[in-house]
């Protein structure tokens, strides 16, 4: 195997020449694989022997990884091998599918930004109910097969302990629930665990909201509203990455979520006098801390939920205002001219609308800071947005979702 694909798979090649994409594989491995998808130009197929281990290869700590849970992908690479991975796998998505030249590509990926301990991070999971015994489950990799997970290795300790206090009490509750949703405020030790369980007295659940801090903005969250996954704190150096402190750093540390905030206001390069969009803006995570730095933030969000959340999250922030709507409807409509200094764009994976796209190479605001958890989408929009006169500076991965094949970026242009 010779490479990295985005999607957690090792890739290489089979005796005829077709490429093969291998989970749990690693680049640089000799390997035994069984076919399980053959097409006349490339194949799947599951790896039954490792014959020569790459040097990166470690023992996953995870019983669940092991008998083959979807939820992550590179639990067996060490982790400065996965950062590496996710590094080479950004610059070969701008090459193929950006069209950016392999030694540009290069040059505009930096190093990716980690963490120091790349386990229970995350603040959010959604469980399937078993049907039969009413297990807490997630799913065997590529298929809707049940997996029972009885404690998994990136939740946070708070979830694990209200999945350990579930597990197997909902099979006599007499109603049919199929999946349970827990999320935490790493932050704020709030909980929300949905639906409501009172067949569980001792698990409180059915909260209408729950909230999580980021840099002393309190941020309100309903069950349907975004957040970002990786809230939990260390205590670490400000990256080199970032030129400046832009927030009060809290005590505790700073999380990764913390660590994109700050990212994404450095890319801005804020003024007082400075009015800036922020579009696909959720529950005002950038918009609120960015704030207190410009003389006005426009978010611009399609779901309702987010919307409710972000406006009472600013309810005593004067300057930032939420626009409840479509992105690629409002964006085109508004008369922004030169007065936009910046735009933050944070769209799902699907990556902007053309609409989007049109109406920023049409309105042109200076600086375009691109946030992205898909970098094969993202170097779709981005080779759109440099045909369309704008200059592409740097991408700055983060790994906001360590042990998983996703990776957060964040690109910076300007026109």
């Amino acid at each position: 195997m010779t490479d990295a694909a985005f999607g957690g798979e090792a890739l290489g090649h089979l005796p005829d020449g077709r490429v093969v994409f291998v989970p749990r594989g690693l680049p640089g491995e000799t390997a035994l694989v069984r076919l399980q998808q053959a097409r006349r130009d490339f194949a799947r197929a599951d790896l039954v022997q490792v014959q020569r281990p790459a040097p990166g290869r470690v023992e996953p700590p995870c019983p669940a990884y092991r008998a083959g849970c979807g939820g992550c992908s590179w639990q067996h690479a060490d982790y400065a091998l996965q950062l590496q991975l996710k590094h080479r796998i950004v610059v070969d998505q701008l090459r193929r599918i950006g069209r950016f030249a392999e030694t540009e590509a290069a040059e505009l990926v930096r190093a990716p930004i980690g963490m120091l301990e790349p386990w229970h991070y995350r603040n959010q999971a959604r469980f399937t109910v078993g049907r039969k015994y009413g297990e807490l489950c997630f799913t065997y990799r590529a298929t809707h097969r049940l997996l029972r997970v009885d404690h998994c290795w990136i939740l946070q300790p708070a979830i694990n302990a209200t999945l350990e206090a579930l597990q197997g009490r909902l099979s006599s509750l007499g109603r049919r629930i199929h999946q349970v949703s827990i999320r935490v405020g790493a932050n704020t030790g709030e909980l929300l665990v949905a639906p409501a369980l009172p067949e569980a007295p001792e698990v409180e659940s059915g909260q209408p909201f729950f909230e999580e801090e980021l840099f002393g903005q309190r941020f309100r969250l309903q069950l349907p509203s975004f957040f970002q996954v990786n809230t939990r704190r260390e205590l670490r150096p400000l990256p080199a990455a970032i030129s400046t402190a832009w927030l009060p750093l809290p005590d505790e540390g700073l999380s990764m979520a913390e660590l994109l905030a700050l990212l994404v206001i450095d890319r801005l390069q804020p003024e007082p006098s400075h009015v800036i969009v922020d579009a696909y803006s959720g529950v005002g995570t950038f918009a609120l801390l960015m704030a207190p730095l410009v003389r006005e933030v426009i978010g611009i969000e399609e779901a309702r939920s987010a919307v409710r959340d972000a406006n009472y999250n600013g309810r005593d922030v004067p300057n930032a205002r939420f626009v409840q709507a479509r992105t690629e409807v409002v964006l085109p409509s508004m008369e922004l001219d030169q007065r936009v200094d910046g735009v933050v764009l944070d769209p799902a994976r699907v990556g902007c609308h053309p609409d989007v796209l049109d109406a920023l190479l049409s309105l042109r605001p200076r600086r375009l800071v691109y946030v992205s958890c898909d970098p094969s989408t993202l170097a779709r929009d981005l080779r759109i947005l440099v045909d369309g006169g704008y200059t592409l500076h740097e991408v700055q991965p983060l790994d906001m979702f360590p042990q998983t094949y996703h990776i957060e970026n964040v690109a910076t242009l300007t026109v």
